[in-house]
């Protein structure tokens, strides 16, 4: 299993997300492809793209 992108943090990953939308929030570990988290870092990722996704999905919506 992946281990967490952000750095400092060596904990087993559980999500992967877009790294453009992850360095957002975090800084991140050197990789590329997606961004991924642990259970921790993906619920603060949650909780800090709340507004943007809602915004996302409205505008999808139309």
């Amino acid at each position: 299993m992946p281990t967490c992108d952000v750095v400092g943090c060596d904990r087993e990953a559980v999500r992967a997300v877009s790294r453009e939308e992850a360095r957002k929030v975090f800084r991140l570990k050197e990789g590329r492809g997606k961004a991924h988290l642990c259970r921790e870092h993906y619920k603060e990722f949650k909780k800090k793209t709340k507004k943007e996704r809602k915004l996302r999905y409205l505008a999808w919506r139309g």
